[in-house]
C-alpha cells in the first residue's frame, strides 16, 4: 500500500476543528511563487498549480523510467499547500485577494535530493515540451504553531482563524507573522468534487509566547 502522509502524519494534516499548538519539522517542497487573486481564470495561481503537480507526478512516477532515485518508496502525492502574505498586512484581508502574495507548494518525501528534484524539472520541461522554470526546490521549518481545521468556503476562513487568536490569548500565547512567517494553508478537499460548505482546509499560523 502506498504511504500517505495525510494519515501517517496526521498531527499536521488532519487537525480536529478546534484549535492546537503544533511544532512542525523541517520539510521539502516543490515551490512556485506568485501574485494575485487566485480566483482568475488563466491566472498565475493556476498556472503554479499545474507546474507543481507536473514536477510532483513526475518524482512519483520515476520508478516507470530509467531514473532511480535511493531510498525511493511509493507514496500518495501529498495536498496542494499554501502561504499567503499582503505588504502591510499581519495576517490575511481576505477582502482585497488581487493584494495576495503567494507560495504554493507540494511537499516532497525525505528521499527526494535537490539533484532528484533537478532532473524531475529537466524530465517534465523535456516530455510537456513547457517551461517548469519558476519551479524551486524550498525547504521550509515553520516550528512552533497554531493549527485548526477548517470546513467550508475560503472566504469563511475569518471565523476560524477568530476561534484561533482567542485560543492563543486565553493560553498566553501571540501570532507571529514576519517575512519568513506565514499564513499557512493545507488543501484537503478536491474543489472540483466536494461542495464548497464540506471543503477541508487546514489553517495554520505562527506563533510564540506572549
Amino acid at each position: 500500500m502506498a504511504f500517505d502522509y495525510k494519515k501517517e502524519y496526521k498531527e499536521f494534516y488532519m487537525p480536529k476543528n478546534k484549535p492546537e499548538i503544533v511544532d512542525v519539522p523541517e520539510m521539502n517542497f516543490i515551490a512556485v511563487r506568485g501574485t494575485g487573486d487566485p480566483n482568475e481564470e488563466g491566472g498565475a495561481y493556476k498556472e503554479a498549480i499545474g507546474l507543481l503537480y507536473g514536477i510532483a507526478f513526475t518524482i512519483k512516477m520515476s520508478k516507470k523510467g530509467s531514473h532511480e532515485i535511493k531510498g525511493y518508496f511509493d507514496y500518495v502525492v501529498p495536498p496542494l499547500e499554501g502561504f499567503w502574505w499582503q505588504d502591510g498586512v499581519k495576517g490575511i484581508n481576505y477582502t482585497k485577494k488581487a493584494d495576495f502574495h503567494w507560495i504554493s507548494v507540494i511537499r516532497l518525501p525525505g528521499f527526494v535530493t535537490k539533484e532528484d528534484f533537478d532532473w524531475a524539472v529537466a524530465e517534465a520541461e523535456k516530455k510537456k515540451k513547457a517551461d517548469f522554470s519558476k519551479v524551486e526546490f524550498l525547504t521550509i521549518t515553520e516550528g512552533m504553531c497554531v493549527q485548526c481545521m477548517h470546513i467550508g468556503p475560503f472566504n469563511d476562513e475569518p471565523a476560524t482563524i477568530e476561534k484561533m487568536d482567542k485560543f492563543l490569548k486565553e493560553n498566553g500565547y501571540e501570532n507571529d507573522f514576519s517575512e519568513g512567517r506565514l499564513h499557512h494553508e493545507i488543501y484537503l478537499s478536491d474543489a472540483r468534487r466536494v461542495a464548497p460548505e464540506k471543503w477541508k482546509t487546514v489553517i495554520r499560523h505562527p506563533i510564540r509566547r506572549a
